[in-house]
């Protein structure tokens, strides 16, 4: 077919009633769009057809995914003009819409259009789903089982694969920057150290590291603190990984690492707990068995620290859902919740909230150094996983950290006490101090 990307551009441009802000190039290497722009590149008619047979934000993904639709020139840039017409909800109107491209491509007279397309393309059958996408799941939301394969699809995918993304530090959460021209390692250093902070810990103390990845809080503590230290994970990729560490380091006789369900502990009390990403996990059905879970292991005078993704709330929050992409390539089953409502289910749990401090922008510059690691050892990368394994990754962390910047979501980091009878919460006055 000659020049698809001309019809292709007309097709879109139709539909949305506005110029096309990226560059199409189609299978027939034909290219149209404003010159100098990104290029969204179509390599082969199967792109298409995984968009036409479904239509929005799971067709995108799948073509992507495959290596059917890719993008030439600035990720950030790319994604940041195409998020309006893709995925992103409106900020003014905070309740969830289509995107006015998916809106459109969902209308019977497009897609009759883009039918026609693929039959002069030649395209007549859907594709299969790309081998990386989470298995379809069934029954209840959050049971024991269904939490371990969910973490499993997101973090047995190797365990040199995550030390190239994710570098010496070995931490996979919002590191902590005194300026943007730290190391990444340092700055996941002071993160570690600050929760340390955070939680008062003290020799001798017993720490509970819920969601503890490969180890990096629990050797923190120890090695610093002089804590004794459980971490507990559901992936058995982390936790060999993690025991490795500790035995490397000389601190078994301190640390033990579990795989292990924060619903299946019965060895409390702990004097501290920290949940550093993980809570995304629970799930809204869990939430308020999970708040009242870790209050039951913490002593009187115990603190939690929750560090935690957070969304915008919304003018309906029975409306909310996950974005497909998210649930079907990178976190099967996770759900976000806006802070105040992470803060709520945590007082109804017993807790008292002393402090909750925002990481935003920290983690959108995490989350462009874990993608400079990827990009700068691709071809690495592709042979320690899969090729549509480090696409999805690549994909994932670039649009997380445009989501970031842009105040589509947040991160924070909530301090909570199980506070004594006595009322004495063991907190200094001033507790940004983080003294004791």
């Amino acid at each position: 077919m000659a020049d698809a990307a001309g019809r292709l551009t007309k097709l879109a441009e139709e539909v949305l009633g506005a110029k096309l802000p990226v560059r199409i190039r189609a299978w027939d290497r034909s290219e149209f769009g404003p010159p100098g722009a990104p290029v969204l590149v179509f390599r082969n008619r199967r792109a298409l057809r995984r968009l036409l047979f479904k239509p929005g934000e799971l067709g995108l993904a799948r073509a992507w995914v495959a290596g059917d639709l890719d993008i030439e020139g600035d990720l950030y840039e790319a994604l940041d003009l195409l998020a309006g017409l893709i995925w992103e909800r409106g900020t003014a109107a905070p309740a969830p819409r289509r995107a006015p491209l998916l809106r459109a491509l969902a209308r019977p007279e497009i897609r009759a259009a883009a039918k026609e397309l693929l039959t002069l393309a030649g395209a007549p059958l859907p594709p299969s789903p790309p081998a990386e996408e989470a298995r379809t799941r069934r029954g209840p939301l959050h049971t024991l089982l269904r939490d371990k394969e969910a973490i499993s699809h997101h973090y047995d995918v190797g365990n040199d694969f995550y030390a190239l993304v994710l570098g010496p530090s070995m931490v996979y959460s919002c590191a902590y920057w005194e300026s943007p021209d730290a190391t990444l390692e340092q700055a996941q250093r002071d993160k570690l150290d600050l929760i340390c902070r955070k939680l008062g810990l003290a020799e001798g103390q017993r720490l509970l590291d819920v969601g503890c990845g490969w180890g990096s809080m629990v050797l923190h503590a120890a090695r610093e603190y002089g804590v004794r230290a459980v971490g507990i994970t559901l992936s058995e990729e982390q936790a060999a990984y993690a025991r490795k560490r500790v035995a490397e380091e000389g601190l078994a006789d301190r640390v033990e690492i579990r795989v292990q369900d924060y619903r299946e502990i019965h060895d409390e009390p702990f004097d501290a707990i920290s949940s550093i990403g993980m809570a995304e996990h629970v799930g809204r059905a869990r939430y308020a068995e999970y708040a009242s879970a870790l209050y039951a292991l913490l002593k009187p005078g115990g603190r939690l620290l929750n560090h935690q993704i957070a969304r915008r709330p919304l003018d309906d929050e029975d409306t909310y859902h996950v974005d497909e992409f998210i649930d079907r390539y990178v976190f099967p089953d996770g759900e976000l919740a806006p802070v105040g409502r992470t803060a709520g289910a945590l007082e109804d749990a017993g807790f008292e909230v002393r402090d909750v401090e925002v990481l935003r922008e920290h983690y959108a510059l995490t989350l462009r150094r874990w993608v400079a690691n990827l990009e700068a050892r691709w071809k690495e990368a592709v042979r320690l996983t899969t090729p549509g394994r480090a696409r999805v990754w690549r994909l994932y962390m670039a649009a997380s950290a445009l989501s970031f910047e842009r105040n589509r979501i947040g991160v924070n980091q909530v301090l909570a006490v199980r506070t004594p009878d006595s009322g004495a919460s063991g907190l200094p006055l001033r507790p940004r101090v983080w003294q004791g």
